[in-house]
This record gives C-alpha cells, structure tokens and sequence, in this order.
C-alpha cells in the first residue's frame, strides 16, 4: 500500500513538472518569444524595440531597416518602403505584445496559486495559440510585403545570409570563439 501511495505521489509531481514546463515553455515562445520580450536581444526584442514607448520602437526599427539595407544594397526608396512596412508592423504588434507580458503574469499566478486551475491554464495556453498564431499572420504579411520590395537578387542574398546564420547555430552573427581543447580528467 505504501509503494502504491508513493509512485502515486512519485507521478503526480512528475505530471505537475511536466505541466509547469509545457506551460512556461508555451508562455515563454509564444509570448515573450513571438511579442519581443525585454530580456535577450536580436531580432525578438530589435524589432518591437523593447520599449513600451512607440517612438523608441520606430526609432530602433528604422536602425534595424538602415542596417538592413545597407547589407542588401537597397536604394533610398527600398529603404523608405521597408522602414514603412516594418513600422506598420510594429504598430499592429504593440498591443499583442502587451497583451503577451499580460499573458506571463497570470501564466505565473496560475501557477503559483495554492490550488492548480487546469481549466484556466488550458484557456490560458489557448488564448496564447490564438494570439501567436495572429502574430505569425501579420509577420508573414510583413515579410511578403518587404519581400516584394527587395529585388530577386537582393532576396536570394537574404536567403544567403539567414541560412549562414542558421548553419551557424545562431541568429546573429556574432564571432565564434575558437574552442579550447579540452584536458583529460585524472
């Protein structure tokens, strides 16, 4: 009887973990991942700019657009263009994001109450799905949009670069530090 009661107990923690890392994963990629969150750097938190203030936002974006731009050869009007798609973006953006820090904190409450509110987490998690699920729609209009500005010459470069970057390991080009061999333990 008490082995039964202890993998009960053994498999309710196991099941709880599980949870707890399926729904800080789903708020931690959904939301700070797919909203720009505040912490890291890159792409995530460049394009929304992490700052709650719009003006900062456009202001990192059309830095983002400039260096862009210079990596891609594109001519003053291609640059207005994407700095004016981007910024489009952003815009419609912000309040998901906002909604996304939101998200985060009743994620933590919920999971942190006294009592585990598996419905709320699920309606939670849903909501999350939706609001990802508009981010990625309005980023792919965006992309598809800057896409149609940019030559077929200057895409294929973008399509050179980003595949570097993935061969890579990583999102941005940043150097890679020569590994140190490794000792052998005694």
């Amino acid at each position: 009887m008490e082995e039964t009661s202890s993998k009960r107990r053994f498999f309710r923690r196991a099941t709880i973990a599980a949870l707890v890392t399926s729904v800080a994963a789903t708020f931690g990629v959904a939301a700070s991942w797919a909203y720009g969150g505040d912490h890291g750097g890159g792409f995530h938190r460049g394009f929304m700019g992490g700052s709650k203030d719009p003006a900062k936002a456009d202001e990192r974006i059309e830095r983002m657009v400039k260096h862009f731009a210079v990596e891609v050869n594109a001519t003053p009007e291609q640059t207005a263009k994407l700095t004016q798609i981007a910024k489009a973006a952003g815009k419609d953006l912000r309040p998901l994001r906002e909604k996304a820090r939101d998200a985060r904190k009743r994620g933590m409450e919920l999971l942190s109450a006294p009592t585990i509110d598996r419905a709320a987490i699920e309606r939670l998690r849903a909501e999350q799905m939706q609001a990802a699920d508009a981010v990625s729609k309005r980023m792919s209009q965006a992309f598809a949009d800057a896409a149609e500005v940019l030559t077929p010459d200057q895409r294929k470069k973008v399509a050179e670069r980003m595949q570097k970057r993935h061969d890579r390991g990583g999102g941005h080009e940043r150097q890679q530090r020569p590994q140190q061999p490794q000792q052998p333990r005694s």
